[in-house]
């Protein structure tokens, strides 16, 4: 199987045009999206071209939204950033989630057979054994200029490829990986480079304005169920029957009073009905 994820191996197989041609790939490392970052607050970053990726067999310090631990074992799973600078205007940033779901989602259909989803707003899911199970996350970070354009953003993502059931996390949302889902192992290589092909078809129909937000919606879950949401920032709850999401991916719930609340961020779950 191909998987090595060394420079010489990801570029004799890479397909893309521009995305990931800069790559470096680190054995183990605090946080890909931690590295970046960093780059581009101390100004060492000024040589990192768009379209840099950092790929690491090992995250000692991994980490998806709200600050929660993301964990895999060394060699087992693709953990990597990608260093973009859009210069979209800042409400676009939910594009680059959007995109990043849909690049991973595509691949593995494409290299596994697997039907995959999406849970609102940045985990990548799958049906397994009656329910839905993550398999992969997206974290998103960056700067904005003075002008309110998105001057960098670092995309974060996590994919569990070959974790044998028995050292899959316990998480509150239960956690997968492509080899319990699909019963054999994948080639990480193959897999990674498929996304990246995918992310950047994706990328550059968005840089010419063409939004990925019809194809994002289609794959979401729980559309047109009830849920509860915890809105970050906010300590307020809303429950009610999601009715969609708006063009930057905003969830749009309708609550039992008849309004409807436009959520940018929180941590949604299911909640078929209130204890009466």
């Amino acid at each position: 199987m191909r998987d090595s994820l060394k420079p010489e191996e990801v570029q004799q197989a890479l397909k893309t045009t521009w995305l990931g041609r800069a790559y470096r790939y680190v054995a183990a490392v605090g946080s890909t999206n931690d590295v970046l970052k960093a780059e581009e607050s101390n100004g060492d970053g000024a040589s990192n071209a768009a379209g840099t990726v950092l790929l690491t067999d090992y995250q000692e310090r991994g980490r998806g939204r709200l600050a929660r631990s993301w964990e895999a074992p060394p060699g087992s799973s693709l953990l990597f950033s990608i260093l973009l600078r859009p210069g979209w205007p800042a409400e676009r940033l939910s594009w680059l989630t959007m995109i990043c779901g849909l690049a991973v989602s595509e691949a593995v259909e494409q290299q596994s057979g697997l039907k995959t989803y999406m849970k609102w707003p940045n985990d990548n899911v799958l049906e397994h054994e009656n329910k839905w199970q993550k398999y992969g996350g997206i974290l998103l970070e960056g700067g904005i200029s003075k002008q309110g354009a998105l001057d960098y953003v670092v995309a974060g993502m996590g994919i569990n490829v070959n974790i044998p059931a028995g050292e899959l996390p316990r998480t509150s949302f239960p956690a997968t990986s492509l080899l319990v889902a699909n019963g054999r192992p994948l080639s990480r290589l193959d897999l990674f480079c498929a996304i990246l092909s995918h992310f950047e078809e994706h990328y550059d129909r968005a840089g010419q304005g063409v939004s990925p937000h019809a194809a994002w919606q289609e794959r979401l879950i729980y559309m047109n169920e009830r849920v509860l949401v915890s809105r970050l920032g906010q300590g307020v709850d809303v429950a009610g029957q999601i009715i969609g999401t708006d063009t930057f991916g905003q969830l749009q719930i309708r609550d039992d009073g008849g309004a409807i609340h436009h959520i940018a961020a929180g941590d949604m779950t299911l909640r078929p009905y209130l204890e009466q």
